[in-house]
């Protein structure tokens, strides 16, 4: 499942191609026909994300709530031709495709997206020139697919959603204090806790894993075990991390001193990118101490930890 960096960097994405400009909006597949049609034509106003949840913004007509869960893709193209981009399963945050064909058979750009290929459940795309002579300007268009949620929400139907969301690492306004409050008397383990999304919103699998390993915490530690300095350290690092995975679009967890080239080893290879710690690295030697990292089964999900670093 895409980690909240993905989904900001979504907002980020569809704000850059789409905001303030008219837009075609339909639903190939049809499952989300009617706030397609009540849609399209509109403006997009904007965009937000909270946690795992992407919400994009068509003035009074409220709206679009997207969560991508575990098998829902967004992919971009353009013409004139660019780097399609993209984020969700199964290639997983960052991911990079070629936009699809966009010229036309003499090599002009296309005035039109192509045709929609697979389960589209939402497509957004920009306007053609009025005219034929119109001057050339870049089309755009993004393809929704296999989200878990994708529905027109108002606007006090978006606040709900916020509500039952924990504080977000990568919304400047988040108080992190609400998380302690909840963390602070909970007997659950901190790795379970950090998962939790109405404790702290858009930390997955992978951030969980990395920033548990940065501060050398035992995952099966209680939160109500943990020192109050030790969660606003744990706090200010997921905001860097997250915040450069944005930038990067990508997650980066290891510090200067541990990257391949500081340490003389290969890279790291796998679907995911990026260079990690622990994460998807079970029986492999810890790139610290050398222990073999351990991975077992929590709440649902793979947990990751090195048994001689994490002990605190």
């Amino acid at each position: 499942m895409p980690e909240g960096h993905t989904i900001h960097r979504l907002a980020r994405d569809c704000a850059e191609r789409f905001a303030g400009r008219d837009l075609a909006v339909s639903s190939p597949q049809g499952k989300f026909a009617d706030g397609a049609a009540l849609l399209d034509g509109s403006v997009l106003t904007g965009t937000d994300a909270h946690g795992k949840h992407l919400f994009l913004g068509f003035g009074p007509l409220g709206w679009v709530h997207i969560h991508l869960g575990l098998y829902g893709t967004f992919r971009f193209g353009a013409s004139p031709r660019e780097a399609g981009t993209g984020a969700g399963h199964p290639r997983g945050a960052g991911s990079q495709d070629a936009s699809p064909e966009d010229a036309l058979p003499d090599g002009e750009p296309a005035r039109v997206p192509p045709p929609p290929v697979g389960q589209v459940r939402l497509r957004l795309a920009t306007r053609p020139g009025k005219t034929p002579d119109a001057p050339p300007e870049t089309l755009y268009w993004a393809d929704l697919r296999g989200p878990t949620r994708c529905e027109l929400l108002t606007e006090p139907e978006k606040e709900a959603v916020s509500e039952r969301l924990g504080p977000d690492p990568l919304r400047a306004a988040s108080d992190p204090d609400a998380a302690w409050a909840r963390i602070s008397r909970s007997r659950t383990s901190v790795a379970a806790l950090l998962m939790d999304q109405k404790v702290v919103a858009g930390v997955g699998n992978v951030y969980r894993a990395e920033v548990l390993f940065r501060h050398g915490i035992d995952p099966y530690r209680a939160g109500r075990d943990l020192d109050r300095s030790e969660w606003e350290a744990l706090w200010v690092d997921l905001v860097a991390l997250m915040h450069e995975g944005v930038r990067n679009n990508r997650i980066d967890t290891v510090r200067d001193e541990h990257t391949p080239e500081a340490m003389g080893r290969p890279p790291r290879v796998d679907d995911h990118g990026g260079e990690v710690y622990v994460y998807r690295r079970a029986q492999q030697p810890c790139h610290l101490c050398g222990s073999e990292v351990r991975t077992a089964e929590l709440a649902g999900r793979n947990l990751f930890w090195c048994p001689s670093c994490q002990q605190s």
